[in-house]
């Protein structure tokens, strides 16, 4: 594999933990996944995003450096490869959308020390869906607390994803997966691990599933 470090990115519902579990088993790989379910402040910032969207942030900033700092003084990270389903700037990028300017800057200056001293993913895949394929993945999987997600928000979210991606010229595995189906169409997960054989440049690749 020419990616030791693999990581999968998208917006809510978009299929990360479904494509890192497969891309995990297929590789014989180390598998990071995003414990969202231990963030107390998740269900209470859908009912009241104003009053818990800042502690709903550091803690996930928290949990995700704590997941991931280890990779930095593990020798499994060079003789093996390694996926994760989130990117640490993830937690920037939430804060942006979610936070009043004042706590994003505090946020931001908390976020550029604890940075620094994570490994960046050899490799990003950016799962991109439209709204309505994702309110219909987030209706699916039935977690009572995203039921009321607005549309605007997921819209929101995937601007900020993509600008942060072309901005800074990440080199992306930008996939299309507006009808994806990892678990049950064989071609869309030999799609990636295809794509996953190459090398590429800085930048944006882009794939369309079959």
């Amino acid at each position: 594999m020419k990616h030791q470090f693999i990581t999968i990115e998208g917006n809510i519902g978009a299929g990360k933990t479904t494509l890192a579990n497969i891309l995990a088993e297929r590789l014989n790989a180390r598998l990071i996944l995003e414990e969202f379910a231990e963030n107390p402040f998740l269900p209470k910032f859908y009912e009241n995003p104003a009053q818990f969207a800042f502690p709903l942030e550091l803690f996930f900033m928290a949990e995700r450096y704590k997941q991931l700092k280890d990779m930095v003084h593990t020798k499994e990270l060079f003789q093996s490869v390694t996926v994760s389903d989130y990117l640490f700037t993830k937690c920037l990028l939430f804060a942006k959308v979610n936070l009043p300017e004042e706590e994003f800057r505090l946020y931001q200056k908390l976020f550029d020390i604890i940075h620094q001293q994570l490994i960046f993913p050899d490799i990003l895949i950016y799962l991109h869906a439209p709204v309505n394929k994702l309110q219909q993945n987030i209706k699916k999987r039935n977690r009572e607390f995203e039921q009321s997600i607005p549309d605007e928000y997921l819209f929101n979210i995937q601007e900020t994803y993509t600008n942060y991606i072309k901005q800074h010229n990440i080199k992306t595995i930008f996939i299309d997966a507006s009808n994806a189906d990892f678990t049950g169409n064989e071609a869309h997960v030999k799609l990636v691990l295809d794509a996953l054989e190459h090398d590429y440049d800085q930048g944006q690749h882009y794939f369309s599933l079959p």
